[in-house]
């Protein structure tokens, strides 16, 4: 024989404790899609500023005659390549620097930007 509860009006520990672990659940896949997604953009922004740093390093080495400072000091404060100056890599936060060895653009971590 079974029992009846009449005009329940509250919920028991179990289903508050059920409702609260679905609802993490829910809020932790939430979370981890949009920082795999904001970390994704980060580093395309890195890579899309790297070829821009490339491109213009090249056209002021045919300017000049000379490759810019390792630190990208001098180019960056030349208002004639960079007006707004160069941002800090999006990943890191540190500054571009040129690998002196190939005259490429060196981001977060090492990394290099090998496309033309």
């Amino acid at each position: 024989m079974m029992r009846h509860i009449e005009d329940r009006g509250a919920l028991s520990l179990l289903e508050l404790l059920a409702a609260v672990t679905i609802l993490g659940i829910i809020a932790v896949l939430i979370v981890s899609r949009v920082t795999a997604g904001t970390d994704r953009a980060k580093e395309t922004s890195c890579h899309h500023t790297r070829a821009e740093i490339n491109i213009t390093v090249e056209r002021y080495y045919l300017h000049t005659g000379i490759w810019p400072a390792n630190d990208l000091s001098d180019i960056a404060a030349d208002p004639n390549y960079f007006p707004e100056g160069i941002l800090p890599c999006p990943v890191t936060g540190a500054a571009y620097r040129l690998d002196p060895a190939t005259h490429r653009v060196i981001g977060h971590a090492g990394a290099t930007d090998h496309s033309p």
